[in-house]
C-alpha cells in the first residue's frame, strides 16, 4: 500500500441505548460481535452523547465542537460550508472517505463531493457523490413491503403514539434502507486489495435501525427472550422532580393502560432491532477478515443517542432530558494491531464529541482548529479516560421558535413531543447536564434542577438536588458546568484578515 496509515471504519446505530449490549449486562442483547470487538477491543463503559437528538449529535462528533458553539442544540444542519468536519479534513489528508446511508448533517442541496469521494444513500446501489440537490436522507424504506403484524397481546389498548408496529416476514425489508447501506459497505470492500491499495479508506457507514417505529423481520423478532428483559424504569408520574416534557409526552402517548407484558414486547422488538444492527456489523467485520483488511483497521461501532424504550412509560426520544437510556451510547473500538490496547470495558466520562480527535491521531492528521473533544488512543491502551466531566446539552428557550421543530399534527406519531415542544411553558426547558463520577447534574433555565447519584439510584428515580447531604458535591457540579460553557461558548475559525 502506497499509503501506510490504517483504515478507519464508523458504523453508527441510531438511537442505540448502551444498556441494549449484552456485554453491558443485559441477559436479553444478542449482540455477539459488538461484544466480540468489545474483548478484543475496549467498549467505553461510561460514554455519552452531546445531545438526545439525531442532528446536533451528529453535527457535534463530526466537529468535534458542542452542540452549542455552532448553533446546533436542535434540528438544524450545518449552516456554513467552511465549518470544519472529520469527513472534510480526512478527505483532504488523502484518505478515501465513503459516506453510506444518513445524512442528518448537512443540507440535500450542498453536494457530498466537498466531504467524501463516494456518498451512497442506501436507496440504490449508485455512487450519489455528485449529485447535486438531493434530499436530506433520514432513512427510506421502499414500496411494496407488507404491513407488519402487531401482537395479539396489544388488542385492548391504545397503540396510536407509541411507535409500536411488531413483526415483518422473514426477508420482507431485504431491499430497505440499512440492507442497501451495508450492501453499499460490503461492495466498496470488495473493491479494496491490500497489497494495491494507494490510500487508506475511512467508511462512515451510518444506519436505521434500532430508531422506532420499533419493528422487524424476522428472525431477530423471535430471537429476544422476553422473560429475560431486565426491569424497566417506573412510570414518570410515579416519580418526583422529573422533567415536566416527560410528563407531558406520557400524558399524550396514551401508554397509561398498557401492562408490563405490552411494553415488554416493545423492549424485546427493540432489542431484535438492535440484533440485526450487530448482524449487519458482523457481515462488515467479516469482510473485512476476507479481504485482508481486519488487521489493518480500526472499527469504532457507536450510537448517536438512545431511546427510552418504554422505561418512564414513554416511547421514542425527547431533546431535553439526559436520563442515561437517551443520552449513555454504545462506543466500542478496535484499533488496528498497530495500536497498543488494553482490550476490556473501560470505565471513566468519555463522549462522542471525542471521536475526531481520536480519528486524528490515528491518521496523524492534524485537525487545524481548536475542537473540545480529546484522543481516546492513551485510554485504549489502558490509561485512564481524558475528562474529569462529561456534558450534553438540548432545549431551547422562550421565543425560540427556530429550535421548534416544524409542528406536527395529531395524526402524526411525533404529536405528543412536538405538540410539548411548541408550548411556551417549561417543558422544552433549555438544559444541560454534567456528570463526574457517579454523580449527575443537570440545569434547567425553567424549572426545578435534577442531582442523581447513580451508584445508589441507577434508574435516576430519586432527584436528590435539595438533599443537604449533596449541597457540596452539587456546588462543584455547577462550578464545573459553568467553566465548560467558559471553554466552548463559542469558536474562532482559524483564518486571518489578510488586508
Amino acid at each position: 500500500m502506497a499509503d501506510t496509515r490504517s483504515n478507519i471504519v464508523w458504523f453508527v446505530a441510531d438511537q442505540m441505548r448502551a444498556d441494549a449490549m449484552g456485554h453491558m449486562g443485559n441477559p436479553a442483547a444478542q449482540t455477539p460481535c459488538i461484544d466480540a470487538l468489545a474483548e478484543e477491543g475496549v467498549s467505553f463503559e461510561d460514554a455519552y452523547c452531546q445531545n438526545p437528538v439525531c442532528v446536533p449529535s451528529r453535527c457535534s462528533f463530526l466537529t468535534g465542537l458542542y452542540p452549542h458553539t455552532l448553533g446546533h442544540r436542535t434540528m438544524h444542519f450545518m449552516m456554513r460550508q467552511d465549518d470544519p468536519n472529520i469527513l472534510k479534513t480526512m478527505k483532504d489528508a488523502g484518505y478515501e472517505v465513503v459516506w453510506i446511508g444518513r445524512n442528518d448533517f448537512i443540507p440535500g442541496t450542498w453536494r457530498k463531493s466537498d466531504y467524501c469521494d463516494h456518498y451512497f444513500d442506501g436507496i440504490d446501489a449508485d455512487d450519489k457523490v455528485d449529485v447535486e440537490g438531493q434530499g436530506v436522507n433520514f432513512g427510506h424504506m421502499l414500496e411494496g413491503v407488507p404491513a407488519p403484524e402487531l401482537p395479539a397481546v396489544f388488542d385492548d389498548v391504545e397503540t396510536k403514539y407509541s411507535f409500536m408496529q411488531g413483526k415483518f416476514p422473514e426477508h420482507s425489508l431485504d431491499r430497505s434502507f440499512d440492507w442497501n447501506c451495508v450492501r453499499s459497505a460490503l461492495d466498496f470492500l470488495d473493491g479494496i486489495d491490500p497489497a494495491t491499495q494507494e490510500k487508506p479508506f475511512f467508511i462512515y457507514c451510518t444506519l436505521m435501525f434500532p430508531h422506532p417505529p420499533y419493528g422487524c423481520e424476522e428472525p431477530w423478532y423471535s430471537l429476544i427472550d422476553r422473560d429475560a428483559l431486565p426491569p424497566r424504569r417506573p412510570d414518570v408520574e410515579t416519580l418526583s422532580g422529573k422533567a415536566s416534557i416527560l410528563t407531558k409526552i406520557r400524558e399524550r402517548q396514551g401508554m397509561q393502560d398498557w401492562r408490563e407484558a405490552h411494553y415488554d414486547e416493545m423492549r424485546a422488538v427493540y432489542l431484535g432491532m438492535t440484533a440485526r444492527w450487530d448482524h449487519m456489523l458482523g457481515l462488515v467485520v467479516d469482510k473485512l477478515r476476507e479481504r485482508g483488511l481486519y488487521d489493518d483497521t480500526n472499527i469504532f461501532a457507536f450510537s448517536d443517542h438512545g431511546d427510552l424504550t418504554g422505561d418512564y412509560g414513554i416511547a421514542e426520544k425527547c431533546q431535553n432530558t439526559f436520563e442515561d437510556p437517551l443520552t449513555r451510547v454504545p462506543l466500542v473500538v478496535k484499533p488496528a494491531r498497530r495500536f497498543a490496547v488494553e482490550p476490556g470495558v473501560r470505565p471513566g466520562p468519555v463522549g462522542l464529541i471525542d471521536l475526531p480527535a481520536t480519528v486524528a491521531e490515528i491518521a496523524g492528521v492534524d485537525l487545524g482548529y481548536v475542537q473540545f473533544g480529546s484522543s481516546l488512543m492513551d485510554a485504549i491502551a489502558g490509561g485512564d479516560a481524558p475528562h474529569d466531566a462529561i456534558f450534553c446539552e438540548g432545549g431551547r428557550i422562550h421565543g425560540e421558535w427556530q429550535a421548534m421543530e416544524p409542528e406536527h399534527g395529531p395524526e402524526s406519531t411525533y404529536w405528543p413531543r412536538i405538540s410539548a415542544q411548541h408550548e411556551e411553558g417549561s417543558a422544552h426547558t433549555k438544559a444541560a447536564m454534567v456528570r463526574m463520577g457517579d454523580l449527575k447534574y443537570t440545569m434547567r433555565l425553567y424549572e426545578g434542577d435534577q442531582l442523581y447519584d447513580l451508584a445508589a439510584d441507577p434508574m435516576e428515580t430519586v432527584n436528590l438536588v435539595d438533599d443537604p447531604a449533596y449541597a457540596d458535591a452539587l456546588a462543584k457540579l455547577r462550578a464545573r458546568l459553568l467553566a465548560f460553557y467558559m471553554e466552548t461558548a463559542d469558536y474562532v475559525p482559524p483564518r486571518f484578515d489578510k488586508r
